[in-house]
């Protein structure tokens, strides 16, 4: 009140500041006036001036400036108002009775209307009390509804039903949230539902790490499931090739008819699931895996509109998953690790192509391949690491065996898997020379414990453990037991230690992505037979074999082998799946062939040395007797005995070639030796008589080869005979009516073709008459000379002058 009393203090004096002001306003405030104007902006102008005296001053002017034209105006009217007033008074008396008639009217009104317009307030009463209660009813019949759904949504959050949930809050703000009476209600359901909706995502998210974790064990069980059942198929795959091969070995050998069947067991379902599983594998039957977690997960974001960046995620946490499952552990071999470490990878893998298939663009076919490659990548960087340190060839046969099952098993998901078997192929030179090297000390030591004794075996299991299976039988027909075999302990030995390198090399080239691998099984066979076998019987014969016994127990074994080579390239040719005929027909020599002449020259050597001690009876033989040996002469029957107590012996190990051959050399010894001794300088002269004798001792030779005739057959004996040809020639040749013979070149070729003509020159000029002692001279001047004895020296004559 005191800053109004100022104000109106200083408004007088500053009114003379503001004339100028004011009186340029005025014209504008009159103006505004007549037109009808708002006066609000000069209102407005002058409070926020502080100058409201001013505009009641313009005010108060216009006001004075018109009441002269009102007063004009009225003096102008005047005579029309008072002509107005007595129309109005004459209408007042009308307007009277007017009034006495609708006050008539008006309580006849009332009597009547009043208690319709009690009634028609006590209708409108009503009408309002029932909109009220039906506006209450629908608010409540809405509260109702509502409250249903947040039940049912509590309902469904505490079971976990997270998408019903989500459902119901959908519908309570699209059909509810802006309908609802109640503001509490109202604000409740606003600051409620995005929590809602929050905690839902947190749970879920928990959830779907759960799984995450869970997952991985369950991709290396999977993993090894699966891999698992690849190598059941391969097996049964490699049982019904055996009974093929079995049936083929039975129509080769006409043990049964030519027409076979094969029988395939029915193993499916094995460890297969049902196939309307959800979540099964189809036809592979591998339904241990749950996918539930991941695909409400999914289906939880997409409804809460986050799916991209799920998809983002669950993406992300995989290929973590993945880079640490590439992890290989230092502490623990990798022999040990390998099988868990390609089945983690290989059960990832499965459930990212269940994925792929049925999570609905969840992940992208570009996405899993990515990782493939990855994954393709670091398993080949981890095997060319692996495989550059190992050093033993059943490790490295054991990985890739189960690395070809995984690239078996993922395959069948449409995984290539080309780089890995490369890998494979690419080390399968340094497992062969591994494999080698194993085999070259197994051999040694199984030739190191023979004891070159012939196996006794009692059961028959046990032959055909030892025979049968290598068919080294000579005859289809099972011996009677206990049978003792014709080889020592080192045979089967060898035969098991070939068997199981030709086995292991088919086994790393099988199923390498490499289809036709006999001539690389059968280049590394030849190697071990040719190289290793062979080398290691040659050091054995050369340093160990001593006696006759054990010389002729090697080459037993020998002719063992030879039928066991010819097993082990068949083996080979079965296994790696071409026919038998291909593989005969590119077989070389005997790759054993080194060792075998060598123990057939190393037993021959022996024989021959044993007969040089029975030989050298033969100095003992009466070159100038009287008489002619009917039995013949001593060292002969001591020769003929030895070898009839040899061959007696030889027969139950030796087959008939072997012993045919050896005999061969000891023969052909025995006549180079009787020749030498008649060659010799030891026999001055010798005469008809001692010549006779030693045709006698060649006839028992001769005898004694045509004895061996149920041994061996009419050529083989004769073969045996001939070994003797050069003494058997030369004896001819002495005892022959016309020795000049020998010059004809057919009779020369067709009966004297062993003999050297310089020995024959040799041994000819110390042959004696009986009648002439000294060779050229007669017993008596008178007598004939001998026409044998005058050939005989034509012939020398003419041999020396040939040479």
């Amino acid at each position: 009140m005191q800053a109004t009393r100022s104000r109106r203090k200083v408004a007088p004096e500053a009114a003379d500041g503001g004339d100028s002001g004011g009186k340029s306003e005025q014209p504008l405030l009159s103006s505004a006036i007549c037109n009808g104007e708002d006066l609000g902006p000069f209102v407005r102008k002058v409070f926020a001036s502080g100058r409201p005296e001013t505009l009641l001053l313009h005010l108060r002017h216009f006001a004075r400036s018109k009441e002269s034209e009102i007063e004009d105006v009225c003096k102008s009217h005047y005579q029309d108002f008072i002509l107005a007033v007595d129309d109005l008074r004459s209408l007042l008396s009308d307007v009277d009775s007017l009034k006495s008639a609708l006050s008539v009217s008006n309580s006849r009104l009332q009597s009547v209307g009043g208690p319709l317009l009690s009634s028609l307030d006590s209708l409108v009463v009503a009408q309002n009390v029932s909109k009220n209660v039906n506006s209450a009813l629908q608010s409540v019949t809405l509260c109702i509804k509502l409250m249903e759904l947040c039940s049912r949504a509590n309902l469904h959050l505490s079971n976990g039903s997270f998408y019903m949930a989500l459902k119901c809050l959908d519908s309570i703000e699209n059909e509810f949230q802006d309908k609802t009476p109640s503001s509490t209600l109202k604000r409740m359901l606003e600051r409620k539902i995005p929590e809602i909706r929050s905690h839902i995502e947190r749970e879920i998210s928990k959830e779907f790490g759960d799984w995450l974790v869970d997952i991985r064990v369950v991709s290396r069980n999977l993993g090894q499931l699966a891999i698992g059942q690849a190598s059941a198929a391969r097996q049964c795959e490699e049982d019904m090739r055996i009974k093929q091969r079995q049936a083929e070995e039975q129509s080769r050998l006409s043990l049964r008819g030519c027409v076979y069947a094969l029988e395939e067991d029915d193993e499916e379902g094995g460890l297969g699931g049902d196939e309307n599983d959800g979540y099964s594998n189809g036809n592979n039957g591998l339904s241990g895996f749950d996918l539930t977690p991941l695909y409400r997960a999914y289906h939880i974001h997409q409804t809460l509109g986050l799916e991209d960046r799920f998809k983002q995620y669950y993406f992300e946490n995989r290929k973590l998953q993945l880079t640490s499952d590439f992890q290989v552990s230092s502490m623990t071999p990798f022999l040990e690790s390998h099988q868990t470490f390609f089945a983690q990878i290989s059960g990832f893998f499965i459930i990212e192509d269940r994925i792929l298939r049925t999570g609905g663009g969840l992940v992208s076919k570009m996405e899993v391949e990515n990782l493939w490659e990855t994954a393709v990548s670091k398993m080949c960087s981890v095997l060319e690491d692996q495989f550059s340190r190992m050093q033993t060839a059943s490790h490295l046969l054991l990985i890739k065996d189960y690395v070809s099952l995984l690239g078996v098993t993922l395959r069948r998901y449409g995984y290539p898997v080309d780089a890995l078997l490369n890998v494979l192929s690419k080390h399968g030179d340094k497992y062969h020379e591994l494999l080698l090297s194993d085999c070259r000390k197994q051999i040694a030591e199984a030739l190191a414990d023979d004891k070159f004794e012939q196996i006794l075996m009692k059961k028959e299991y046990e032959y055909s453990m030892n025979v049968l299976s290598f068919q080294l039988q000579a005859s289809d027909i099972v011996p009677a037991f206990p049978y003792v075999a014709p080889f020592s302990s080192s045979v089967p030995d060898c035969c098991r230690i070939v068997r199981s390198f030709i086995e292991d090399s088919v086994s790393f080239m099988s199923y390498g992505g490499q289809l036709d691998f006999y001539d690389v099984v059968k280049k590394y066979l030849d190697r071990l037979l040719g190289e290793v076998l062979d080398g290691a019987l040659l050091k054995l014969i050369s340093s160990s074999v001593q006696g006759v016994s054990q010389a002729m127990q090697v080459a037993a074994n020998m002719a063992v082998l030879e039928r066991a080579c010819d097993f082990f390239f068949r083996h080979a040719a079965q296994l790696s799946g071409i026919p038998l005929r291909m593989a005969e027909r590119g077989r070389k020599q005997f790759p054993l062939d080194k060792a075998r002449d060598a123990a057939e020259e190393t037993l021959s050597g022996m024989l021959k040395r044993k007969v040089d001690g029975f030989m050298t009876l033969i100095e003992n033989v009466n070159w100038m007797t009287d008489e002619s040996s009917q039995g013949g002469n001593e060292y002969v029957n001591e020769v003929i005995v030895y070898l009839e107590t040899l061959v007696s012996t030889a027969q139950q190990i030796l087959p008939p070639q072997v012993l045919k051959r050896v005999l061969q050399e000891v023969l052909s010894h025995i006549s180079e030796k009787v020749v030498g001794a008649l060659l010799g300088d030891s026999v001055k002269r010798f005469n008809e008589n001692a010549i006779m004798g030693i045709d006698v001792d060649i006839r028992l030779l001769e005898s004694f080869a045509d004895n061996l005739s149920p041994a061996l057959s009419k050529g083989d004996a004769n073969q045996l005979k001939n070994a003797l040809a050069e003494s058997r020639q030369l004896i001819n040749l002495l005892l022959s009516n016309q020795p000049e013979n020998f010059l004809n070149p057919v009779i020369r070729e067709r009966s004297y073709n062993a003999l050297d003509y310089r020995k024959v020159v040799t041994i000819s000029e110390k042959l004696r008459d009986s009648s002439d002692r000294l060779f050229g001279t007669f017993g008596s001047r008178g007598a004939r000379q001998n026409p044998k004895k005058k050939s005989l020296d034509a012939l020398i004559k003419r041999l020396k002058n040939v040479s």
